[in-house]
């Protein structure tokens, strides 16, 4: 279960790498847009001002992101949907996925049936964490590891969910788009107010959340805390901030633009 107070913890710092991403789409009147994954909402509805003509839609696989984005309103309509299912309509010129891919596993397939299926010229934009080898997923698969925790969280946690840049260049090519990836280092400066040691806090929207699924409640405060205790000798506190350097991968592509390039 997706908690959206949660997630939206560290909104500014979470919001940032979307705006960059769609900073490199040079869709100019798109007769419709889809963001996959849209959570809240709270980023989605600036597709709709930026393309005030364009009819946007938000599909999450939460239904209480989707509650929370429909209560925000605004130019956008909001679905329960699964990405693995969600097929473009002809008219979907711009597909745009912000930290979604990650979970799940096929989406290198995905992307190629949605760069086939996308009419010509349309813009995918996709990014992803690129911080699965970071200290904070070290230390969580190392607690996951231990024998306590070992039976119910095998299967729940991954090395190496995403790609290199260069992979996805590759892939999205080879699909017979132009493509434009690249990476970014942001070193978030989390402040340490409170018991809980801020980058513990950080996770707990995103990475932690099928590891607090699996766990009953007693199980879950003692990972949690195990976990804690690690993460504060990895990441100490310095003048009231803790440095919390997190990788992000980004790739913007258009279809059928090689196509057009070479005819």
């Amino acid at each position: 279960m997706w908690d959206p107070h949660t997630y939206l913890r560290y909104g500014d710092e979470r919001s940032r790498p979307f705006h960059e991403l769609l900073a490199r789409v040079g869709a100019e009147r798109p007769r419709a847009v889809v963001d996959l994954g849209c959570g809240p909402g709270t980023l989605t509805a600036t597709l709709g001002h930026r393309w005030p003509g364009s009819r946007v839609t938000g599909l999450d696989s939460s239904s209480e992101m989707i509650a929370r984005a429909n209560a925000e309103g605004g130019p956008v309509d909001y679905a329960v949907a699964d990405v693995r299912d969600w097929r473009p309509e002809p008219d979907v010129d711009v597909l745009v996925g912000n930290a979604v891919l990650q979970w799940v596993p096929e989406h290198r397939d995905l992307l190629r049936r949605w760069a086939a299926e996308l009419p010509a010229g349309a813009w995918l934009a996709f990014q992803v964490p690129g911080n699965f080898d970071a200290p904070s997923h070290r230390l969580l698969r190392s607690v996951a590891a231990q024998d306590r925790w070992r039976d119910a969280l095998a299967a729940k946690l991954r090395e190496a969910p995403v790609d290199e840049p260069v992979g996805y260049a590759t892939l999205l090519a080879d699909a017979g788009c132009a493509a434009d990836t690249w990476e970014t280092t942001y070193v978030h400066l989390l402040p340490a107010a409170g018991a809980d040691h801020p980058v513990l806090a950080w996770m707990e929207g995103t990475a932690l959340r099928p590891v607090r699924a699996a766990l009953d409640s007693a199980g879950w405060d003692d990972f949690r805390a195990e976990l804690g205790v690690r993460l504060a000798q990895a990441y100490p506190v310095r003048q009231g901030l803790v440095y919390f350097p997190f990788r992000r991968i980004f790739m913007v592509a258009r279809t059928g633009a090689r196509a057009e390039e070479n005819s």
